[in-house]
């Protein structure tokens, strides 16, 4: 039942991409840059509902109340494709720091062009990178929230942290408060697999590190924080859901943390 619900789910999530993207465009490229935001939250709002009604999963959002007011940099951990769209309702105007070679994409680019992405070439040194800066000082100086991870890509869940030194240059520079979100989205919606789980998990929004701190010791700050607050939901999540398959690392750090044996 597991593999026929994940089929089905997988093709209904990209046909609701492309009709989403077709039906839409006209309205999405007439309307105000900040109005045409509904329809890639309504396309998240959408697919997190298909998640529910077809796979059977559920979620739920703690601490929104940590979201301050204006530009911040929110910095979730990241596990799987789901964390890249399904928090999207709930920010106000986001923007990420992406791959040039995205905004070349038909359609696609031209989506991202209009909310203001700010592409970097990846191999870019010097004055290139200082551009990127600029272009990302002047989105969050108009109130915009930058999506970083701080890891930089998809971990499985449980697996050692590998946090970036980038978000801390980033913090250093913007001035901004830093937002850390936990989540165990991989265990339901595994990276590089097609399977997708049934169950119910948490999105833990942790409260904002304020501005000013030094970065090398916000940097130390940010990751002593998530991995403390990942450990904990990590545990709650798992014994929530006693029928879910665990990944090795999951497994693992489940029974580094409890003890328990029985899991995985």
């Amino acid at each position: 039942m597991i593999i026929l619900r994940s089929v089905l789910f997988n093709i209904v999530f990209y046909a609701n991409l492309i009709l989403q993207m077709v039906v839409m465009t006209p309205f999405y490229f007439i309307v105000p840059r900040k109005t045409s935001w509904f329809v890639p939250k309504n396309w998240a709002r959408s697919n997190n509902w298909l998640f529910e009604k077809m796979v059977g999963t559920t979620f739920e959002i703690e601490g929104l109340e940590n979201l301050p007011e204006g530009g911040y940099i929110f910095a979730p951990k990241h596990q799987s494709f789901w964390d890249v769209y399904a928090l999207l309702p709930w920010l106000s105007d986001p923007f990420y720091i992406l791959k040039r070679e995205l905004t070349w994409i038909p359609l696609f680019g031209w989506y991202v062009r209009k909310q203001r992405m700010v592409p970097v070439n990846r191999a870019a040194r010097g004055k290139a990178m200082a551009a990127v800066m600029e272009r990302t000082r002047l989105e969050m100086a108009t109130g915009r929230q930058l999506i970083i991870y701080p890891e930089g890509t998809r971990r499985p869940p449980g697996a050692p942290p590998e946090y970036k030194y980038g978000i801390a240059r980033l913090y250093r520079d913007l001035g901004v408060p830093v937002v850390p979100v936990v989540m165990h989205p991989g265990l339901f919606w595994p990276r590089r697999k097609f399977l997708r789980f049934p169950g119910h998990f948490r999105v833990r929004i942790l409260p904002a590190i304020a501005p000013g701190d030094d970065p090398d010791h916000f940097h130390q700050t940010l990751m002593t924080t998530m991995e403390a607050a990942s450990d904990a939901l990590l545990v709650e999540t798992i014994r929530a859901n006693p029928h879910l398959p665990l990944p090795p690392t999951a497994a693992q750090r489940y029974r580094e943390l409890t003890g328990d044996t029985s899991r995985g």
